[in-house]
């Protein structure tokens, strides 16, 4: 008589074939999968939706270099002003005049209040300059990717608008110019029905106004009109 084989290890090398769990086995232990997160089965979300984007900010690198300029020269002119009155030698002409003239003029001379105004205009400015965002002709873009920032040039839009409005029949010509919360729109219609090109042209530009991916998407201002009469 043969001898049952003892259910042990397989030899070193040899090939073990593995357990397999079916579905039901699955469902009914509660063992989920936990390889993809529900969201992942989600069906992503309408566009437009979420927070807004902000501007972008601007480098200012023009201000700020005129006024790193102006504060080195006045710096400078300064510092060797004063070496030089350390090393015995009669201060600059200009700092003892400017000394004495306000010294002795009034607060309300003509050229002191001018110097006032200009002072406390260049302060606004440059105040103006640190608490906004500039870069008015770049659009912010929605954000699809958490690490990365888009944007769409001002007048990239209005092209992209202006050739879909061309594509309506009966517009002749179209002019487009976008802004921060309102896209401008001037058709020349030389036939078809007015209010007809109106329509389509309101669904069309729609249509490209969402395809752009802007985060404020601007609102459309259409206007049709017949072309005027040459001479």
């Amino acid at each position: 008589m043969s001898e049952p084989r003892d259910e042990e290890q397989p030899a070193e090398g040899a090939t073990q074939r593995l357990p397999v769990l079916d579905e039901q086995e699955t469902d009914h232990t509660g063992g989920a999968d936990r390889s993809e997160s529900p969201a992942a089965h989600e069906p992503p979300g309408p566009e437009g939706e979420g927070e807004p984007e902000g501007r972008f900010w601007s480098a200012r690198r023009v201000p700020a270099g005129i006024v790193a300029l102006l504060l080195l020269g006045l710096t400078g002119l300064f510092l060797y002003d004063i070496v030089s009155v350390r090393a015995g030698r009669p201060g600059m002409y200009w700092r003892r005049e400017l000394a004495e003239q306000l010294a002795e003029r009034p607060l309300d001379d003509t050229w002191v209040l001018v110097g006032a105004g200009v002072a406390a205009l260049l302060g606004l400015w440059l105040l103006i300059l640190a608490v906004t965002p500039g870069l008015r002709d770049v659009l912010p873009m929605r954000r699809i990717h958490p690490g990365v920032r888009a944007g769409l040039h001002r007048d990239a839009a209005a092209t992209a608008v202006r050739d879909r409005a061309m594509e309506v029949a009966g517009v002749q010509a179209a002019r487009v110019r976008v802004r921060r919360r309102r896209a401008d729109v001037r058709a020349v219609s030389h036939f078809r029905e007015l209010d007809d090109v109106h329509a389509e042209l309101e669904e069309v530009l729609a249509d490209a106004v969402r395809g752009l991916g802007l985060s404020r998407p601007p609102s459309l201002s259409v206007r049709v009109r017949r072309p005027g009469r040459k001479g």
